[in-house]
Parts: structure tokens; sequence; C-alpha cells
């Protein structure tokens, strides 16, 4: 590092998600995954660029060939100190939003460089808790073994975890394991960051666990996240098929590794902002009211363990007038053409 990290950069970070959330928010329940994603992209980039941070998109929504999205290697910010990684994603559930339903949000997370973990491959399991289950869990044991060590970490009965994984057939063994434990079970249809964070929240946010195969991009973000807050994840890869074995092969990857939380996000300097776009359980979605839009996010920060939320009031015509047409999804740029 050329500079110390002695900025809270979380605080700076909010104003990305802001922006990817009110770009977003216009295009609820309209069905267009595309054209939300890209309002996103877009808004994202624009603040992203505006911020003094060397950084390098470590985490992005796909190859430099994918363009115009984020993608992983673009350099953003300014280019002066420091100098970063950056995990990003514009909508974390990005077919909820297009169907007009909860648990939306924009996520963005940054570390010292070279510190945020990468893979191509698309899936990871993962099984992650709180601060006091830290130390608890294994992946590699049975799902009620790892219940029963939760709620004796937590002091409590098995029968009072709800643990949270994707609604997917892969998990059907899952559910029946969880099912057995006698622990209760929460089916989300998209978008696990936000119960990864709600698992290790000390508030009771009614999640103590998350389980189950989802994405390796999400995994890290989620790893940020635990980093702040204290608490723990365990991750093994999980490749569909033998194209994707192939992959691992020849990034040298080990099938039977357990990734931790710090071989995900190994940076102490770990910041990340959340903000909702639709409503949700850990976040309200964005609000429009006679030229004005509220938003409501959370920013995190490793070093000091701080938490924030926020709900912040923003003047539309002025945005406009700073950053053109971003934040006015398709509505605004349709009637420009």
């Amino acid at each position: 590092m050329t500079e110390p990290m002695d900025r809270n950069l979380a605080l700076e970070l909010v104003r990305v998600t802001e922006a990817a959330a009110l770009a977003a928010a216009r295009l609820m329940g309209r069905r267009d995954r595309d054209a939300a994603d890209q309002a996103a992209v877009d808004a994202m980039r624009y603040t992203l660029s505006s911020m003094d941070i060397d950084g390098t998109v470590v985490i992005g929504e796909g190859e430099q060939d994918e363009t115009p999205m984020l993608y992983v290697g673009e350099r953003v910010g300014k280019g002066t100190p420091p100098a970063v990684d950056v995990a990003v994603d514009p909508i974390d559930g990005v077919t909820l939003l297009a169907n007009g339903r909860p648990g939306a949000l924009s996520v963005v997370a940054v570390a010292e460089r070279h510190t945020l973990f990468f893979t191509h491959l698309a899936y990871m399991d993962k099984i992650a808790v709180g601060p006091k289950a830290r130390g608890a869990i294994n992946i590699n044991a049975p799902v009620q073994e790892n219940l029963r060590r939760i709620a004796d970490a937590e002091g409590r009965e098995v029968d009072e975890l709800t643990v949270v994984m994707l609604d997917r057939p892969r998990h059907e063994r899952l559910i029946k394991e969880v099912k057995e434990a006698g622990a209760r079970i929460k089916l989300i249809s998209e978008g696990d960051v936000a119960p990864g964070i709600m698992a290790a929240m000390e508030e009771d946010t009614g999640i103590d666990v998350l389980m189950g195969i989802g994405g390796s991009p999400e995994a890290v973000l989620i790893a940020c996240a635990l980093k702040c807050l204290g608490g723990d994840m365990q991750c093994r890869l999980w490749p569909r098929d033998e194209r994707e074995r192939h992959i691992l092969a020849e990034e040298g990857r080990d099938l039977d590794h357990v990734f931790t939380v710090d071989d995900l996000c190994k940076g102490e300097n770990v910041f990340v902002a959340v903000t909702g776009i639709t409503d949700g359980e850990l976040l309200r979605g964005v609000r429009y009211a006679g030229g004005y839009a509220r938003t409501t996010s959370l920013m995190m920060r490793s070093v000091s363990g701080g938490v924030r939320w926020m709900e912040a009031k923003h003047d539309l015509r002025r945005l406009r007038e700073i950053a053109g047409p971003r934040y006015e999804g398709v509505k605004h740029r349709q009637t420009h053409r």
C-alpha cells in the first residue's frame, strides 16, 4: 500500500450503491433484466469514477469482452491511492427487481489490492454464521452436527435456528437433512448476499445460518461483510460439469479445499456498502415522491467493526444536473432519444 487506509471508504462507497439503486429502481416490475442491470452498472461506474481510489474490479459483471458491464480487471476511481480490489454486484437479485419482488439490493466492497479471491467457477457450497458461532462450523461435517454445534455456541436449541438457502432442486437433500435435524428452513428464490449478512448480524434478523450452493462472486461479497461483522463462513468449489472441472484444473484448484473468510477476503481494511432497491428484510427499497427519492443503506468497516445505517433523501432534479440521465432509468432515456 502506498497510502494507509485511514479513510472510511464505506462512507464514500454508499454513494456508489445509492446511485445504482436509484437508477435500477425505476425499472421495478418491468420484466427487463438487461435494462435494469445496465442502468445500475452505468450509475455505479459513473460514481466509482469520482472516488479517490486506484481500484481494480476483481468481482464484477463479466469478463472484458462483455463490456459495457463492470468487467473483471476494469480500473475504477481516479487512479490515486489507496490501491484497492473492488467487488461489485450492481443488482443482487436482478430477477427479483424485474418481477417487482422484495429483496433486490446493490452491493460494493473494497479491500487492499490483491486480497480478494477470484475464480472463473460460478458456484460454491457455503455455510455462514454470526460471531457467536465463529469456529463452530465445519462444512465437511454432517448438517445435523453443524446445526447442533451452532445451537450450542449460541446457547439455543436446534429447533430455534432458522436456516436460509436458495430454493433449488440441488438442495432437496440439504432440505431433508435440515428438517431431520429439527431446524427451521427459509427458502429464497434469488440473492444470497442479504441472507449471508443477516445471518452474521447481532440484531435479531430471523436468520441464523446460510447454507447451500450459490454464486462464487456472492461468496466473496459475503466474506467481506463477515470480515466487518465478525461472522464465520466456509465454502467449497462446486463445479456443475466436466467443463467446469477442467476450468478448476487449469486454475490449479483443489476441489477438496475448504475456503474460509480469510481465504476469500485476506484484507484487514475492508469496506462494504449495501443499498436496498426493492423492499426487503434487510433494507427498505427506493421510494419516489415529488421529485425526490429516499434510499436506505448499510455501511460496514472491518478495522473498527463499525456498522452504520443511513437513510438519505435525494433531489432528483439536482442529480440530473450533475449526472445526466443516469438516475432516470428507461423513462428519461426514452424521452431524450
